[in-house]
């Protein structure tokens, strides 16, 4: 299938590694060119290298907790690239912890950077795009079913699923798409970190991968090839919902 990514511009937040980078991978594959940004300076120049420097991807280092930020990607998108066609907003998970013992700064600091920083980036980038735009937001699997032991996740994601339908609408009719991924257990440096938070690593994957139909856990490009077809012309009918990418393990219909 031609997913129609030919020439096409996105920006990609969080993208130096993970989900981020290997949707990245697949958009570029397919023809796109990319705008990576992460706080990590070295790590998305390094990113954007990879991807074959900058006649097809270029790096910023920039962080989405700063409200200057997402002007700064749209702005860059247009002068390197010279169009935006859409964005993937993706943060770095908030800390773990339950949510009735995670501190009041632990809280604050989350809904700064996962939450309003989203959000904001989300407004910005619709504000830019062409009809015929799209953006993605990365948001988790606990935005359906609570994940044991991410209480402030558990508390933030689902709110964001709610701004995503909001924005799809209020943007709908020009032609400006939204859609939200739900990945689940996917083998990034994030799930391995929650594995050896337990203290026995390969006991907490066997246990994580036993609830998974799949009976495996995902692979990043497995996330990043969904990602970069609802980023895609390919999926223009689709918006205003989420796309579950965790092999089955959400139990609703």
């Amino acid at each position: 299938m031609d997913l129609g990514l030919t020439d096409r511009v996105y920006v990609l937040t969080g993208a130096s590694r993970g989900l981020g980078y290997a949707t990245a991978q697949c958009l570029v594959a397919d023809g796109a060119r990319v705008v990576l940004s992460a706080r990590d300076a070295g790590a998305v120049a390094a990113a954007a290298e990879r991807l074959g420097g900058p006649e097809r991807a270029v790096g910023l280092a920039a962080d989405l907790a700063d409200p200057e930020t997402p002007g700064q990607l749209v702005a860059a998108a247009r002068e390197h690239f010279g169009r935006l066609d859409g964005a993937l907003i993706s943060v770095g998970g908030p800390p773990a912890g339950k949510a009735a013992s995670v501190s009041d700064e632990q809280w604050r600091q989350s809904f700064e950077t996962v939450f309003l920083g989203t959000v904001r980036a989300v407004r910005t980038v619709a504000d830019a795009l062409p009809e015929g735009g799209a953006i993605g937001l990365v948001l988790s699997t606990s935005a359906r079913g609570p994940v044991p032991g991410l209480g402030i996740s558990n508390g933030l994601r689902p709110g964001l699923v709610g701004v995503a339908k909001d924005i799809a609408d209020d943007y709908g009719p020009r032609g400006v798409r939204v859609v939200g991924l739900l990945p689940g257990r996917i083998l990034t440096d994030r799930n391995r970190e929650l594995f050896a938070a337990t203290g026995d690593p390969e006991r907490a994957r066997a246990e994580a991968e036993a609830a998974i139909p799949l009976r495996r856990i995902g692979d990043p490009a497995e996330f990043g090839r969904v990602a970069a077809f609802v980023l895609s012309p390919a999926a223009s009918y689709l918006t205003g919902v989420t796309v579950p990418v965790d092999g089955g393990a959400l139990r609703g219909l």
